[in-house]
């Protein structure tokens, strides 16, 4: 036998359409929730709840720290406690969740459980409501009026309720409370105090579900319904195709003697429903729209700026069907086909092609065919007469209006091409990027600002397009003077000379490093050291390379060996820090060479220095002929000085004075 909690807990799913998890969740919750009140504790400290599925027993577990003396038992537990409840490894200070599931909550603690599951109760069936609602937009929903306030109707929905609109109410209906209605589920808005739906009776959408219901063919797709004009309580149009081959589209929505239409008229309180075939044919689709009208003829004109327009000729006695009660048919198979419809007699057609004879445009053979022309003038004469107009009357008429307003038509149709092809070359000649900012660009004035706003000028791109077109877009505007347009024709030449100095700026090539930072990366290769550290003269010379060990050949003024070592120090010094080498010591030193150097240019000279250590002969002969290799100069580093010095060998002093002491001796020291 079931527990009274279960019957309960099932009455509460079944009652409020929710699922078990979500109830055993807000009950878990609404437990934590008295138990802190019961025990006064802060929302800090661990709390759990589980309920056993079958009994509906719940056990609450709180988290307390493990201590030898117990202050609070809310918080703390002992340590013989703590490994009785199932924590054998329990130590001083650890944290447990120990079974705290008291007798009773008392009443306070018992109304703040029943708040917390009445308030999570209701947050759940709300989500609920907006997930099964939200997910039914734009279908078909059975409802009651519960009640009428007003402009706006009320229709329950069962669980929840929804609104109706004025707007979306149908002329004519009359709503009383009780009344069972179908409605098309319009929006769907999540609040506070649950799901707002609103609904319609007067979209067009309402049409297409109520035929998909009461049509197999249309709900299985075997008819496709291509478009529909409604107005909602007087007529409506829908076309439809077949896709599946040998289905006859209109049969299959009409039904067998009307069955099937006649119901959806009787639930849209008898709204008229024309049902016509799809054509892929402009000029067909639109023939058969006006239905029940017989069209003669039917000239399109596609304009690039004004649109579709389509010129329908028809007998005189369909000129008032064709148009319809306060034109309806008109608006309607005009919103059906997407083309702005004209419609004209055949009487006023053939005056206006009489008139237009001369235009170039005109069929000749139509324009000389004197008898035609006689044979039209007598049919307009006895129409005058009242006389009726027979089908040979009317073949000559159309035969006159095709040759010349069907040509006329066609004629200027064909000049749109050209206008199509400017307006395509103008759009080429704007920026892209001027589509992606609006006219706060320009900085225009206040006045000018807000006239291209209400024209639909937003961007710098429309600006500029239409300029491309002429003035006269600009000046056809109300109160839009030669001033404006002149501001404006400045703000844009300003914008476009912006744009072209940030495309410079961004297309220019960034300068070579290579030519401004000297790479020093790479190791020195061997060369003279007067190519490394003095630019090429400009006249072909073919200096021979300066040796360090032959620094000491060249006459100097000074001692010519001391000079040589400074120079192979510098050369040494060079490697070690990546910089242009100081040459003034070096430059002293070849001043009495025969080589020209040329003045530094202002290309900046790499430091790339290079050591070359060749064995040196002397110019004195040993005893077998040969010229006797000096000695290579030892290299030590300089701890103080922090580079490679070439290694001075030190001399007696047993035959120097105080004054032969040279300080320069004692640097090391």
């Amino acid at each position: 036998m079931k527990s009274e909690f279960l019957l309960a807990f099932n009455e509460i799913c079944e009652a409020r359409g929710l699922s078990k998890e979500v109830v055993i969740d807000a009950l878990k919750i609404a437990l934590v929730s008295a138990y802190r009140r019961s025990v006064n504790t802060g929302n800090t400290q661990g709390v759990t709840v589980e309920i056993d599925p079958r009994t509906g027993e719940p056990t609450i577990y709180a988290e307390k720290e493990v201590v030898d003396y117990i202050v609070n038992e809310s918080t703390e537990v002992t340590l013989d406690e703590a490994r009785r409840g199932g924590y054998a490894n329990a130590e001083m200070g650890d944290l447990v969740m120990v079974d705290s599931t008291p007798r009773n909550f008392g009443r306070i603690a018992a109304q703040t459980a029943k708040q917390v599951i009445l308030q999570r109760v209701r947050e759940a069936e709300r989500d609920q409501l907006f997930e099964d609602f939200s997910a039914r937009e734009g279908e078909i929903v059975n409802g009651t009026v519960q009640s009428v306030s007003g402009q706006n109707i009320t229709i329950g929905l069962g669980r929840t309720e929804a609104t109706l609109p004025k707007n979306q109410q149908v002329n004519g209906e009359r709503y009383r409370p009780h009344d069972k209605i179908r409605v098309y589920v319009l929006e769907v808005k999540k609040t506070n105090r649950g799901p707002q739906i609103y609904v319609s009776r007067n979209h067009r959408n309402l049409l297409r579900r109520l035929l998909e219901l009461e049509v197999p063919e249309i709900y299985n797709g075997q008819v496709d319904i291509k478009s529909i004009a409604r107005e909602a309580g007087g007529r409506s149009k829908v076309a439809v195709k077949a896709v599946q081959p040998g289905v006859d589209p209109v049969g299959a929505c009409v039904g067998m003697r009307g069955v099937r239409i006649q119901s959806i008229v009787r639930e849209l309180n008898d709204e008229k429903i024309d049902v016509i075939e799809w054509d892929a044919d402009a000029k067909n689709f639109i023939a058969k729209a006006l239905s029940p009208a017989r069209v003669a003829q039917v000239f399109l004109e596609e304009h690039p700026e004004q649109g579709k327009t389509a010129s329908v000729i028809v007998p005189d006695d369909q000129l008032s069907l064709a148009i319809g009660r306060e034109g309806q048919n008109a608006r309607l198979a005009a919103k059906l086909t997407g083309w702005r419809i004209d419609i004209k007699s055949m009487m006023e057609a053939v005056q206006e092609s009489l008139a237009s004879l001369s235009h170039p445009a005109v069929d000749p053979t139509v324009a000389k065919d004197t008898e035609l022309l006689e044979r039209v003038e007598q049919i307009l004469i006895k129409k005058e007469m009242g006389r009726p107009i027979t089908a040979e009357d009317y073949i000559f008429m159309n035969r006159l209006v095709v040759g010349v307003e069907g040509r006329i038509v066609a004629a200027r149709t064909a000049s749109y091409e050209d206008i199509r092809q400017f307006r395509s070359e103008a759009r080429k000649r704007v920026p892209a990027m001027a589509w992606k900012h609006t006219i706060d660009e320009l900085d225009l004035p206040g006045r000018t600002h807000n006239l291209l706003l209400d024209n639909d000028v937003t961007t710098v791109g429309d600006v500029l397009f239409n300029l491309e077109l002429g003035d006269d877009v600009f000046l056809k505007m109300r109160s839009f003077g030669d001033k404006m347009l002149e501001d404006l024709k400045d703000a844009a030449a300003a914008y476009k000379r912006k744009l072209k100095a940030t495309a410079a700026i961004t297309e220019a090539e960034p300068l070579d490093e290579a030519e401004v930072v000297e790479d020093l990366s790479e190791p020195a290769s061997l060369a003279p050291i007067e190519s490394q550290l003095l630019p090429e003269p400009e006249l072909e010379l073919t200096p021979e390379p300066v040796l360090i060990e032959e620094v000491s050949s060249i006459p100097m003024a000074a001692e010519p060996e001391e000079e040589g070592v400074e120079i192979f120090a510098a050369a040494i010094e060079a490697l070690d820090k990546p910089q242009v080498p100081d040459l003034d010591d070096l430059s002293k030193s070849l001043l009495d060479t025969e080589t020209v150097v040329p003045a530094p240019t202002s290309k900046p000279v790499k430091p790339l220095v290079t050591i070359v250590r060749p064995t040196p002969t002397d110019d004195r002969d040993d005893d077998s002929g040969r010229k006797k290799p000096k000695k290579g100069k030892e290299l030590v580093y300089d701890e103080n000085a922090g580079r490679t010095v070439v290694k001075r060998k030190r001399k007696s002093n047993r035959n120097r004075t105080w004054e032969d002491f040279n300080l320069e001796d004692f640097d090391e020291f």
